[in-house]
């Protein structure tokens, strides 16, 4: 008898007519009953109500129509089907009247935050209470649910919820500024965007996984074709354009050249980036906060961010350290991806109290206020308050002794931005202490110091008054040395980068070949997959011949494995890496030609070929 009702069930639940509404019907429940969705729900209430109840209209409509005649159907399951037909006529979904009075106190709350008012904290931790949000954590996670629903929301045309969603979170993010005095278990695993399940994925993925198939580049904006593949989305529309409409993977020709945001895959990409230190540089990011903040935020968004940098300052200011600890967290947290943020901050004085907090003897307030200052030092008005406020040289402190390697690192990070002005370039490249600790950082760091020292001195190269400060001080055989054992490809980007920076002078060039680096040069353009690195490879060898070409050519020329990659490269047409490989291939052939026939020898000035007979 169980077994027949189960094929009866079965069978009811597999009709066309039927299966759809029971799918919504789930979708819909596993929604609600989300732990980080708590304050989006509320305020959706009565939509969600009115979908619950056009479900249930859809079940009665479909059991009318549904031919159980045809279906064999016993007396007994025609009744049962009845009944359940009624049922579901007669349901009433309504908004509960307790949920529609928290409705309304969160309401009047966002009002008073749109007209700049403090609201009271006993009726924000009623709201929260209701919810069931007593931690920091789960507060978080119910900003980054809102934060995720906001970039969802804002790819569609309407944008119709785009107010309330950034409204509510103004709001979480002012109650978990300001309510949670402490920083729960959940805390260290949310700074930066992994979850315990996200990490358990992540532990199994590879870094080939993540790459386009077009250009075996990390995909920054993965997008799906027809055929079921993803590429990023410069690549694939670049093959587009070039008239080609099939599938560069499997050769399929495409029924549609529509392109679908993998936003599922975009995340993963960004939590494995994050984990192993691997910057992400996400497309067209800079105009997402900007229209986030100015042109899809609230009122009440604002006024809340701006009511928050003025609680955190004070903290910062006139708060114990467990005080200005939290606070300093909180900014970090506010200041990583968003320029309002930054602004709001500023504003409110953050910098001087921020500067004051690394000089800290707790580790981790010094590495939360280097980690926010490293945030805001992007922001060029933010820079000449830093260096104006003294900050040049607390930096430089905390790079080279700071408490936790984390904080040297958010140091050198910090100095990075800052190379961007000339003037701060010189007055690093002039103190004697900058280069030997970026240095050290560089011989000792981790990976993520190692990268942040790699990218601060290509900063200070870009005086070239610095240029014999940083030979001098040893950094080649550093360098090339490290460059051997790197296995990321963004450290070996950086390494070339530097190298060959170095090498479109004269003294830099001679320092890289004493340095044995040629042989390493080839091999790593042999061997990497990185269109940067091969390029960086190119232009440094190019330089290389061109300032040192009488230790350079003879050994390229004896390289076997040199040619193919440079074929390879040729082949791509327009790039300016193919270029410089013309021209290297160009000096190589002549060279052997000439030394071929026993008629010259060959001496480089400049980009050219002196015949000495």
């Amino acid at each position: 008898m169980i077994n027949k009702s189960n094929e009866f069930i079965r069978r009811i639940l597999n009709f066309p007519a039927i299966r759809p509404s029971e799918t919504k019907f789930h979708f819909l429940l596993d929604d609600c009953s989300r732990e980080d969705s708590r304050i989006w729900i509320l305020a959706k209430s009565e939509d969600v109500s009115c979908q619950f109840q056009m479900l249930a209209r859809a079940v009665a409509v479909a059991l009318d129509v549904l031919p159980l005649k045809e279906m064999d159907v016993s007396v007994e399951g025609q009744e049962v089907v009845e009944f359940v037909r009624n049922q579901a006529v007669k349901l009433k979904f309504e908004v509960e009247m307790d949920d529609g009075r928290m409705q309304v106190n969160v309401l009047k709350i966002l009002d008073q935050l749109e007209d700049g008012i403090v609201p009271e904290s006993h009726d924000l931790k009623r709201v929260l209470d209701y919810l069931g949000i007593k931690r920091w954590s789960a507060c978080n996670r119910e900003v980054k649910f809102l934060d995720n629903e906001m970039l969802l929301e804002g790819n569609t045309e309407e944008k119709r919820d785009m107010g309330i969603l950034s409204s509510l979170m103004g709001f979480m993010i002012y109650c978990r500024g300001t309510l949670f005095d402490v920083l729960d278990n959940g805390a260290g695993r949310q700074i930066n965007g992994g979850s315990t399940n996200a990490d358990q994925v992540i532990r199994f993925l590879n870094l080939d996984d993540f790459r386009c198939p077009i250009t075996l580049e990390i995909m920054s904006d993965p997008v799906t074709i027809a055929s079921g593949h993803t590429y990023d989305r410069a690549s694939i529309l670049k093959w587009f354009r070039a008239g080609n409409s099939t599938c560069p993977k499997t050769g399929e020709r495409l029924t549609s050249i529509d392109l679908v945001p993998n936003f599922a895959l975009k995340v993963l990409i960004k939590q494995y980036c994050s984990a192993n230190g691997i910057p992400f540089v996400e497309t067209g990011r800079r105009n997402r906060d900007a229209g986030r903040f100015v042109g899809s935020s609230s009122v009440a968004n604002e006024q809340a961010m701006k009511l928050l940098a003025s609680f955190l300052v004070g903290r910062l200011v006139a708060g114990t350290m467990e005080q200005q600890n939290k606070a300093a967290f909180e900014i970090r947290l506010l200041t990583k991806t968003s320029i309002f943020n930054r602004s709001c901050l500023v504003e409110a004085g953050v910098i001087p109290p921020l500067l004051n907090l690394v000089t800290s003897r707790d580790s981790s307030c010094q590495e939360n206020a280097m980690a926010t200052l490293l945030n805001l030092s992007k922001n060029s008005k933010c820079k000449s308050t830093i260096v104006g406020n003294g900050g040049l040289f607390l930096i430089l402190d905390v790079l080279k002794g700071g408490l936790k390697m984390e904080a040297r690192q958010h140091a050198a990070g910090t100095l990075f931005y800052l190379t961007s002005v000339e003037e701060y370039r010189k007055m690093m490249g002039e103190n004697p202490e900058f280069i030997p600790s970026l240095l050290e950082l560089l011989r000792n760091g981790t990976d993520r110091g190692k990268k942040n020292a790699l990218v601060t001195i290509f900063g200070l190269l870009m005086r070239p008054e610095n240029h014999w400060r940083v030979i001098a001080a040893g950094l080649v055989p550093l360098v090339v040395n490290l460059l051997k054992s790197f296995e990321r490809e963004d450290l070996i980007t950086d390494s070339l980068a530097v190298l060959t920076t170095l090498s479109e002078r004269l003294d830099g060039a001679m320092a890289v070949l004493y340095a044995g680096a040629l042989p390493i040069i080839v091999n790593v353009l042999s061997s990497c997959n990185s269109r940067a690195s091969k390029e960086y490879c190119v232009s440094l060898l190019l330089a290389l011949c061109i300032n040192g070409g009488a230790d350079a050519v003879p050994v390229l020329v004896k390289n076997s494995s040199l040619m193919g990659p440079l074929y390879s490269l040729l082949a791509e047409g327009n790039s300016k890496a193919s270029k410089k490989a013309s021209t290297l291939i160009r000096i190589l052939h002549e060279y052997n030609e000439k030394t071929s026939s026993g008629l010259i020898t060959p001496v480089f000035i400049e980009d050219q070929f002196i015949n000495v007979w």
